[in-house]
């Protein structure tokens, strides 16, 4: 046992076991487990003012911060544990190695500390007091908030020890046992090297959480019901599922013919096009004489934009190879100015519509006109010329995938990306990336992959305008 399956176990009692039994070779890379721990140094070494050093011999020493130190010991009944603790940091005491002693910390994004903190604390202090042979009654969680370093002391008093030393307990025996099943909250996959091994075994069961719309207290509220997988959904009628649904009040037989109607697209693998007056909107009258294609690349835990794609359309006929693509970085210590080439862009063409998808991309355009004081009447024309084709297609199909995201959609429809295994989390690694060491390679890359977001939903816009005009 040690604090990684620790707090794999506390996320997902499966994530821990494949961490521990898995077979690595399907096992994916994750950028958000390698921005953590970048992230997480920087903050440890601003808190250190530098000075962090790294295992035993740091110890010794007596460097301010110590990382990278591995301490092995036996936990209970012949348990084995081992204990990596994200940083130790020097405090008055004293410990084996003089007048000082260590205490463990971790590093927190956001501002809830969870148990997943508070576990970890408490683990590493029973086999660090142990080996350091000095007494621990805190630890400390680490964070950063408005580029300010912010340390909250945890007490590890003996409730919280009990607590670990129970978990503990039920992790050595989980990871002793058979494979558990997958977690009902599939929210948590988005972010776990383990999703696709598990996403496949889902597929193939008929998981409920993988249909669009339900999450696990739904899925729960289904198998009381007898409603064990998406198979069975397929063969209900709108009332009798709808009886079923009561928590949805007067949406419940609406939201039954939606479940049914997903879980048919999902298993037959056709989509449903949806006749009501939401799909009737004249998409293709919009862009009919030029538009743009819009998407942003984004950091959200410091909530900040550093790319923003455009691809200049004239025509639906023009060739993907004679499309104007310009990005426009954001640097934090020239953001005025990029502010202002969007702004100049988007009114170079101001009858153009900008077609994107998801809220996000019409959100940060109308902050960015407030933030450059564009009148009321400029920012209510900028506003009506964004078209979401998230929500045009939410209206207009419920297509045979797992949820609606833009990739999901546009691999539906067949597009690729130049780059295989990409996503935001993966661009957000490659800026990173780019800042530390400012090789160029990163920044090709990220914009590469957002060209290919535009196109992708250009990819959508096309698809949605030829079988708008079949449907009707």
């Amino acid at each position: 046992m040690n604090n990684h399956y620790l707090k794999s176990f506390i996320r997902c009692k499966r994530k821990a076991w494949l961490d521990f039994q898995g077979n690595k070779s399907l096992e994916i890379w994750s950028p958000h487990k390698a921005i953590d721990k970048i992230n997480q140094y920087q903050v440890f070494s601003e808190f250190c003012n530098g000075e962090i050093y790294t295992g035993l011999k740091a110890c010794q020493k007596g460097s301010k911060g110590v990382i990278g130190f591995k301490i092995k010991g036996d936990f209970f009944q012949n348990i084995k544990a081992e204990i990596n603790p994200q940083l130790l940091v020097k405090t008055v005491g004293k410990s084996k190695w003089g007048k000082y002693k260590y205490l463990p910390a971790v590093y927190k994004l956001g501002q809830r500390t969870t148990k997943e903190h508070l576990f970890d604390l408490a683990f590493s202090s029973i086999l660090l007091s142990t080996f350091q042979e000095s007494k621990i009654e805190k630890g400390l969680v680490i964070s950063s908030f408005g580029n300010k370093v912010s340390v909250e002391e945890i007490y590890l008093n003996k409730k919280l020890r009990k607590k670990v030393f129970n978990v503990l307990l039920s992790l050595d025996e989980s990871l002793k046992g058979l494979i558990p099943e997958i977690t009902q909250d599939r929210k948590k996959c988005t972010i776990c090297s383990w999703q696709n091994f598990c996403d496949n075994e889902a597929k193939k069961n008929g998981y409920l959480t993988d249909l669009d719309g339900i999450g696990s207290n739904t899925a729960s509220l289904l198998k009381l019901n007898g409603i064990f997988n998406i198979q069975k959904l397929t063969y209900l009628s709108k009332k009798e599922l709808g009886e079923k649904l009561s928590k949805f009040n007067d949406k419940k037989y609406e939201k039954a013919s939606k479940f049914i109607k997903q879980s048919q697209a999902y298993i037959s693998g056709e989509p449903f096009f949806i006749a009501n007056k939401n799909n009737s909107f004249p998409l293709i009258e919009k862009i009919v004489s030029g538009f743009y294609v819009f998407d942003i690349e984004s950091n959200p835990d410091i909530k900040h934009d550093f790319l923003y794609g455009f691809l200049k359309v004239n025509n639906l006929l023009t060739k993907k190879e004679n499309l104007i693509y310009e990005p426009i970085l954001n640097l934090k210590n020239d953001k005025e100015e990029s502010y202002k080439q969007i702004i100049r862009l988007l009114f170079s063409n101001n009858e153009w519509s900008v077609l994107h998808y998801g809220e996000t991309e019409r959100i940060a355009i109308i902050n960015i006109a407030k933030k450059l004081n564009l009148s009321f009447e400029e920012i209510d024309l900028l506003k009506s010329r964004f078209i979401d084709l998230h929500t045009l297609i939410r209206n207009s199909w419920i297509l045979p995938i797992k949820n609606y995201s833009l990739k999901s959609v546009s691999n539906w429809l067949g597009f690729k990306w130049n780059q295989k295994n990409v996503n935001g989390s993966k661009a957000l690694y490659w800026w990173i990336q780019y800042q530390i060491t400012n090789n160029e390679i990163f920044l090709r890359k990220i914009i590469q992959y957002n060209k290919d977001d535009c196109l992708a939903t250009l990819h959508i816009a096309k698809w949605l305008i030829s079988n708008h005009l079949k449907e009707n």
